[in-house]
């Protein structure tokens, strides 16, 4: 699985999972719950996953939106 997107911002995950959800991308959070407890220092941070052969396409998809500016 390749990572796409790193960040505590929950709403930037949202999108982006939403976003991938609509064009039929499987993905996965990585993360996700240790990043709460964690709290705000950002030493755990969530991840966007996806599968190596839906990589490129997830990467274009997110380039091609307002969501570009989380790519890693």
């Amino acid at each position: 699985m390749g990572e796409i997107v790193r960040t505590n911002d929950v709403a930037a995950i949202s999108a982006v999972e939403g976003l991938l959800a609509a064009a039929g991308i499987p993905c996965f959070v990585a993360d996700r719950d240790m990043s709460v407890i964690d709290g705000l220092i950002n030493a755990i941070q969530m991840r966007v996953m996806v599968a190596d052969e839906r990589e490129l396409e997830a990467r274009e998809l997110l380039g091609e939106s307002d969501l570009a500016r989380w790519l890693r």
